[in-house]
């Protein structure tokens, strides 16, 4: 059983958590709020979505909770990708800034598949940059979050929305700390692109550096059906 210290402690990682997921949600809302009509159809870094295609997924996830996640994905057969682009239909509006509205309606909730807490910061910060980067727009997110979804991709199977095979054979190397993952060949670069390489999407090749930068950069685009996350 579970001591009241270990319980409270996993109380305030919790709450931690859902206090960045939720700016996060507001951020993006925020950034993307003055888009112009041709840029909702600029193509995102989560491979077949464009850039309305990301918010309206970060809109779906946003409202699922336990139950809803399996009847969805039993409604689409077991097929991750399928229950994605049922979502994805379901939350789209036809006017983009309906579709922000609805981020905003939906970016205090708290629901979650049955799945590690981890996940909702990946989805946060990885959509986020899925979304930012083909317009240009510098995303800044708190450190320790990226950090905490970068280990959870890392132990985590690409199948099950993580990047561990990805990942396999390469020592990654945080540029800010030192801070080394895995072993084998090395990989130098900023937390968040280490982040967005091992769950599946594409970084500039300057963003990487060392004798496993190539390595890294042609597993993060070899599986595109499995990269996104859930």
């Amino acid at each position: 059983m579970p001591s009241p210290r270990g319980e409270g402690t996993g109380i305030r990682k919790a709450a931690a958590i859902w206090q960045t997921v939720h700016s996060e949600r507001w951020r993006l809302a925020a950034d993307i709020a003055e888009l112009r009509d041709e840029q909702w159809r600029v193509p995102s870094l989560c491979p077949g979505w464009d850039v309305h295609d990301v918010l309206a997924h970060l809109v779906d996830t946003a409202r699922t909770g336990r139950l809803s996640f399996v009847r969805d994905l039993l409604t689409a057969r077991m097929d991750f990708d399928r229950s994605n682009e049922n979502g994805i239909a379901r939350e789209k509006r036809q006017d983009p800034q309906d579709t922000i509205h609805a981020l905003r309606e939906a970016a205090g909730l708290t629901r979650t598949p049955p799945a590690s807490l981890a996940t909702r910061l990946v989805e946060a910060i990885v959509h986020g940059e899925d979304i930012r980067r083909p317009l240009g727009i510098a995303g800044s997110y708190p450190e320790p979050a990226v950090i905490q979804a970068l280990n959870y991709q890392l132990r985590t199977r690409v199948s099950f929305g993580g990047g561990r095979e990805r990942a396999a054979g390469l020592r990654l190397i945080d540029r800010k700390t030192g801070a080394a993952r895995g072993h084998g060949d090395d990989v130098e670069a900023e937390p968040l692109d280490l982040l967005l390489a091992v769950s599946g999407r594409r970084v500039d090749p300057e963003r990487l550096k060392g004798c496993g930068a190539s390595r890294l950069a042609a597993a993060a685009t070899s599986v595109t059906h499995q990269s996104r996350q859930r």
